[in-house]
């Protein structure tokens, strides 16, 4: 269980998933020390504007080892988020990936070791998997690093379990699918799709539409890591955090169109297509492992999600952050 008398330690804080799950965590009445990516701007990301007295912001980089046991010490749970996650920006600069995303969880390990911590919970991602060999997939399916992204992934996980193997670190990996909703990132194809349209545009700009992928709303994915700090004897394991179910990319497309009572049209954009080796084709997780151990079952389904995020984006102050007419990678 997670200790209420002692503050929790949320790195990425300032990122999409990371400030749902802060915000959630505050509104349980937890004490939060939430990590934001040091910048000149004084920006706290998505947390600008959060305010709570259980609220403390740090700025820093996970990628600093003195800096990580600093801001671990007296903490009880750790939700390790802070990582470098877009695939096509991992094809240009793979060594930046290996800094923040193995090193820098390696840094998190050793500073959750020495602070005694009760529990840490290192993000994986669905990506390490690769296409599907089999469906749904289980945690024992094959590790496939088909990007340099992937491929950082997959060596952060390994020092993780390396871990719990080697010093007994409480140590849980949680391997979420696809997670969307409202402040997602420019480079994923939901927020792509919806903010092109909201912004006037009737031929949309995507990549490859045919791959189907296991779309988590971000509440799901947050309560979802929550019940993974809180669940008894589960240290080292691995564990998925999925909806048990695919959509393509083309009827995602079609829903939010239809969400949005737009008409439009799409073109395919060979700036956003992955290398052939590279595109992941098929993701659908199994979930019974997590839903076995724990009382999480996803909530919000598919269509309510995409109504709820598209609220989100077409709110002019919302959409004015995103750049609709440049490729993000």
């Amino acid at each position: 269980m997670i200790d209420s008398n002692k503050t929790i330690l949320v790195t990425g804080a300032d990122g999409f998933i990371g400030s749902h799950l802060t915000e959630i965590l505050l509104g349980h009445g937890y004490k939060v020390r939430a990590l934001a990516q040091y910048n000149s701007f004084n920006s706290w990301g998505w947390l600008d504007g959060v305010s709570s007295p259980g609220l403390e912001v740090v700025c820093g980089d996970v990628r600093d080892p003195d800096f990580c046991r600093e801001i671990t010490a007296g903490c009880g749970t750790v939700f390790h988020l802070a990582a470098l996650i877009a695939i096509p920006y991992s094809y240009v600069a793979p060594d930046s990936y290996v800094d923040t995303n193995i090193k820098g969880t390696l840094n998190m390990c050793q500073a959750a070791r020495q602070a005694g911590v009760d529990r840490i919970v290192v993000t994986s991602t669905s990506e390490v998997y690769g296409t599907a060999v089999e469906v749904p997939i289980p945690e024992t399916h094959p590790r496939q690093p088909q990007s340099p992204y992937s491929a950082t992934k997959i060596g952060a996980d390994a020092i993780a379990e390396s871990f719990h193997n080697a010093f007994g670190l409480p140590v849980v990996i949680a391997r979420p699918f696809n997670t969307y909703g409202p402040r997602q990132s420019a480079r994923a194809i939901i927020p792509t799709i919806i903010s092109q349209i909201a912004s006037g545009m009737r031929t949309i700009k995507v990549g490859d539409l045919s791959p189907t992928r296991d779309f988590n709303f971000v509440e799901d994915t947050c309560r979802g890591f929550i019940a993974l700090a809180e669940a008894g004897g589960i240290e080292g394991r691995n564990i998925n955090i999925a909806s048990g179910t695919e959509v393509s990319m083309a009827e995602t497309l079609r829903l939010i169109s239809e969400i949005m009572g737009a008409d439009v049209d799409y073109v395919v954009d060979p700036e956003r297509l992955r290398p052939s080796k590279s595109e992941v084709r098929r993701l659908c997780g199994d979930n019974r492992l997590i839903t076995s151990l724990t009382d999480w079952r996803p909530q919000v389904s598919l269509r309510e999600g995409l109504g709820r995020t598209v609220a989100w984006f077409t709110d002019p102050v919302n959409l004015a952050r995103y750049k609709a007419d440049i490729y993000n990678r």
